[in-house]
């Protein structure tokens, strides 16, 4: 699907980061984008001056999640669907409090599946649509301290890789975005805790996925990683043992501290 003028794309998560550089990205391509996100001063000052529609609303809560799509499809539908809102907490465990996993479980999986579930029927009865699911190198292998992140991206991934195929012969069409370490601000609130495997020097710009996103929608790539060397994290389904090793080598230690005895 070739992205211009004719493209409605809704974006979540796009008041900042990822989902910002998307609607930026898609806004310039000449699309018509709806911006979803909960936090409304910086999401109407981002719509205003791309020229895009600003939805506020909380993607964990059904009612408003429900009402701002359909808001934003009435006019015309929904081509495009970016998938992309999240959050994350990092730490260990068995120390954190479950209510950040359940947060975590209601915005990077039920959320998603219950915003692609809604935008789904009129791609269908038009037999047109993209959706790409923002997941993370976390679903191939995930990291100590961040375990329910982690199970959350590989939820995101086995989800979008199934839809994808039961689409076949729709027209519509589900892509996988696997980013790395991006410069956003989905770690700012707890800056000060970080694993030691992090590396934020290597993270590459949000634009770099949103650049990711508009190639996976229109050369319909089942998956793209960014940086590219993410791929090799799914080496993990194949021989854990030695992506252990390479990740201790790449990464320091913590990234796999558990050795077989």
């Amino acid at each position: 699907m070739l992205i211009g003028s004719d493209t409605r794309a809704l974006v979540t998560g796009a008041s900042s980061g990822i989902g910002l550089a998307c609607a930026e990205a898609l806004a310039a391509r000449g699309a018509t984008v709806g911006m979803l996100a909960r936090r409304e001063q910086p999401l109407a000052a981002a719509a205003e001056r791309l020229g895009a529609t600003a939805l506020a609303a909380d993607v964990t809560d059904p009612e408003a999640l429900a009402g701002a799509i359909e808001t934003f499809a009435a006019p015309g539908g929904i081509d495009l669907l970016v998938a992309n809102a999240g959050i994350a907490h990092y730490g260990p465990f068995a120390d954190q409090p479950f209510e950040h996993a359940e947060q975590m479980i209601a915005t990077n999986v039920t959320a998603v599946l219950r915003t692609a579930h809604l935008a789904l029927p009129g791609m269908m009865a038009r037999a047109r649509g993209h959706i790409v699911i923002v997941s993370s190198g976390a679903g191939l292998r995930a990291f100590p301290w961040a375990a329910a992140y982690g199970a959350t991206k590989a939820a995101e991934k086995g989800f979008a890789e199934a839809l994808r195929h039961e689409l076949s012969g729709t027209g519509v069409s589900v892509s996988t975005i696997l980013p790395g370490e991006v410069a956003t601000e989905l770690h700012d609130h707890q800056a000060d805790r970080m694993p030691d495997w992090r590396r934020p020097d290597e993270a590459v710009p949000a634009s770099a996925i949103a650049d990711a996103v508009i190639a996976a929608v229109e050369g319909d790539r089942r998956q793209i990683a960014v940086p590219k060397q993410v791929r090799l994290l799914g080496l993990n389904g194949i021989a854990p043992a030695l992506t252990d090793r390479i990740l201790s080598l790449i990464r320091g230690g913590s990234a796999a501290p558990r050795r077989r005895e």
